[in-house]
C-alpha cells in the first residue's frame, strides 16, 4: 500500500465553469461517475452532497474525508483538473482499500474527460465486469498487443466476443488502459488489472464498457455477449 499522496491530473477541452457543473450537478455526475447500478444515485449523493466541502468561487472541493479536486484555467477554453487523495487515515480497515479508491478515481476522472469532450449533455449506458485478477483481462481478451500503445494512437482489433473494435487509446496508467470504441456510438472501454494486496490476494480484474446511442435491443445484445465471455474467462470474485 502506498504511503504517498496520490494524484490524478488531466486537461479537459471544456471551460472551467462547465467542468465545475459536471462535478456538482448530480444529473451530470451520472454521466461519468462509476457505472450504472441500482445504488448509483445514493452513491453520488453520499460522495458529492453529504460529505463535501467546496468553494464554487475558487473551483475546488473536497469529498469523502479530504480527496481534493482543483480546477484551473488552462487557456483556450480548457481546464486543468487535479485530484489529490486524502492521506491515509490510520483506520486499518478503511486504509486497506486506499489503493482501490485511487484506481477508481483514475477511471472516473478519465470518464469525466471523455463525457465532456466527446458526449457533452449525453446519457450513457454501461456494462461493469469484475473478477479475480489471476488472469489479466487484456490477455484474456487477446488485447495485450494494445498494451504498449501511447494515448492518441489508433488501433483495430477483434474483441473476444467476435465484434470488431476500433478507435484510439484514450488514456493509460500503471494499471489501466482506456480505449475509445467507434462501434459503441463512440464509446469507451476501460480495462483494469491491479496486483494482489491483502484485501485482494488474487488481485482484481475489471472492465467498464460505456456506450451511447444504442437501442434497447442493441445494448442488451452487447451486455449479454460481454457478460458471457467474462464468465467463461475471468474467475468470479
Amino acid at each position: 500500500m502506498t504511503e504517498e499522496r496520490f494524484t490524478v491530473e488531466v486537461t479537459i477541452s471544456a471551460p472551467v465553469a462547465e467542468v465545475w457543473r459536471a462535478l456538482r450537478d448530480p444529473e451530470q455526475i451520472r454521466r461519468w461517475h462509476g457505472w450504472h447500478f441500482d445504488g448509483l444515485d445514493k452513491e453520488i449523493d453520499f460522495i458529492y452532497a453529504e460529505h463535501v466541502t467546496e468553494s464554487p468561487q475558487e473551483h475546488w472541493m473536497e469529498v469523502q474525508g479530504g480527496d481534493r479536486f482543483e480546477l484551473t484555467d488552462a487557456g483556450e477554453g480548457r481546464t486543468h483538473l487535479r485530484m489529490t487523495r486524502a492521506p491515509l487515515s490510520g483506520d486499518t480497515e478503511w486504509d486497506a482499500y486506499y489503493d482501490d479508491v485511487n484506481e477508481g478515481w483514475v477511471t472516473f476522472i478519465h470518464q469525466l474527460k471523455f463525457a465532456l469532450e466527446r458526449h457533452p449533455g449525453a446519457d450513457r449506458r454501461t456494462v461493469f465486469l469484475s473478477g479475480h485478477g489471476t488472469t489479466p483481462p487484456l490477455a484474456a481478451a487477446g488485447l495485450d498487443a494494445l498494451a504498449g500503445l501511447a494515448p492518441g494512437a489508433p488501433y483495430e482489433h477483434a474483441a473476444p466476443t467476435g465484434e470488431p473494435l476500433a478507435g484510439t487509446v484514450w488514456f493509460r496508467s500503471d494499471h489501466q488502459l482506456g480505449l475509445t470504441v467507434d462501434g459503441w456510438g463512440d464509446g469507451l472501454l476501460v480495462v483494469a488489472h491491479t496486483p494482489p494486496v491483502p484485501v485482494h490476494p488474487e488481485g482484481v480484474a475489471m472492465m467498464i464498457l460505456t456506450t451511447y446511442g444504442r437501442t434497447d435491443e442493441e445494448f442488451a445484445d452487447l451486455e449479454a455477449r460481454w457478460n458471457a465471455w467474462w464468465s467463461r474467462s475471468i474467475p468470479a470474485a
